[in-house]
């Protein structure tokens, strides 16, 4: 397996997560807390200028301008699209890049609490999961390797491997000490792991990782012009990563209706109730919990 030259730290991707915004400033300022002997650590504030007018994005989601195409498409140039090109030659290009791991640090105003996004279920993947778990007792495993680093339009898709710390709950334009903490612990461990992996000293790591595996998304209840009907139901309201059963209420809507889940299959719902979401009507994602084999 090949080992990492280049890790890079982003933080800022959406200007109104403060979490990984004041984790970068105190890193440049002490660079010895993410330097490891094996590879080269940068950092990169991905939106400054979101962050100065305190808004998530000023024209698009940053986060989603990464597929090939669109970083290809010079027509594509509002601030965020071109910021995305920028960051690609910075740190990429895309499929063949100079930075072999991009760690990209968000807040989620769901309460997912310490929550790691692995885009492979690869060696390097499932040890991380599995090493991170035995380090950081409420660490969260999702695994969103339902398509190609290619077909995921993230920013942290530009290496050939790609992270995503997802903290919660912070609400936008705040900043919680348990939050920072547990990013800033998270990504310490993520640095610790790739020296050790580089070194071919990863310890002893079970057969198997507990994990979720997102399965879809939910739309808010609409109507078909697309107003919107209903709220997320208060059973589920903050029980991120709690079983979701056929027949469970899932919705309430305003006129006091209750609508209950239709799935056939045990549900495990985060990002629930996510603000950044609501321009899109979105309620949740769901996931099914699943054990991974940790390959070695």
């Amino acid at each position: 397996m090949s080992t990492f030259n280049r890790v890079a730290i982003v933080g800022g991707t959406h200007g109104n997560e403060f979490s990984g915004i004041y984790l970068l400033k105190k890193w440049q300022a002490s660079p010895a807390l993410i330097s490891r002997s094996s590879f080269e650590t940068e950092t990169l504030f991905a939106n400054p200028n979101g962050f100065r007018d305190n808004k998530r994005y000023l024209d698009v989601d940053l986060n989603r301008q990464f597929l090939p195409a669109d970083l290809a498409n010079m027509e594509l140039s509002n601030y965020e699209q071109s910021r995305a090109k920028v960051i690609n030659a910075q740190l990429g290009p895309k499929g063949d890049a100079r930075t072999d791991l991009v760690i990209d640090l968000h807040n989620t105003t769901s309460n997912m609490g310490p929550t790691i996004i692995l885009l492979k279920a690869d060696a390097f993947n499932t040890q991380l999961a599995a090493y991170v778990s035995s380090r950081m007792a409420n660490a969260v495993i999702l695994f969103e390797d339902h398509c190609s680093m290619e077909e995921h339009y993230f920013l942290c898709s530009i290496a050939d491997q790609g992270i995503i710390v997802e903290i919660g709950p912070q609400s936008q334009s705040v900043v919680r000490q348990d939050v920072l903490d547990w990013m800033d612990e998270m990504t310490a461990h993520i640095l610790d792991f790739v020296e050790l992996f580089n070194k071919n000293e990863v310890p002893e790591l079970p057969a198997t990782v507990s994990a979720y595996r997102y399965e879809e998304t939910l739309k808010l209840p609409e109507s078909e012009d697309g107003e919107r009907l209903g709220m997320v139901h208060k059973n589920v309201q903050d029980a991120d990563f709690t079983v979701l059963r056929n027949g469970d209420p899932i919705f309430t809507l305003f006129d006091g209706t209750e609508v209950c889940w239709e799935g056939d299959y045990e549900a495990y719902p985060h990002f629930i109730n996510e603000a950044a979401y609501y321009d899109n009507n979105l309620a949740m994602s769901l996931g099914k919990k699943v054990e991974i084999d940790v390959i070695r």
